[in-house]
């Protein structure tokens, strides 16, 4: 449940930060239409960066640097 909150709380968040950013007075019904235009713009590149941030980690190599055993772990 605090996962579904803070989702909640980050997404309105960031569309305050939008209304903010772009002074959108929401009075006006052309300035809720660009709200709905950048907030889905900017869902989308948070979609795709997430994508490329996990996509990097995938491939990044893990193992450890040497290829032989350390000899302190007699096997």
């Amino acid at each position: 449940m605090k996962i579904i909150m803070l989702l909640i709380m980050f997404l309105l968040i960031g569309a305050l930060f939008i209304i903010y950013q772009n002074n959108l007075p929401l009075i006006y019904s052309e300035n809720r239409e660009k709200l709905v235009g950048l907030y889905f713009s900017w869902i989308g590149d948070l979609f795709d960066n997430s994508v490329s941030i996990i996509g990097n980690v995938v491939k990044m190599n893990w193992l450890p640097k040497y290829s032989e055993r350390p000899k302190s772990f007699p096997i």
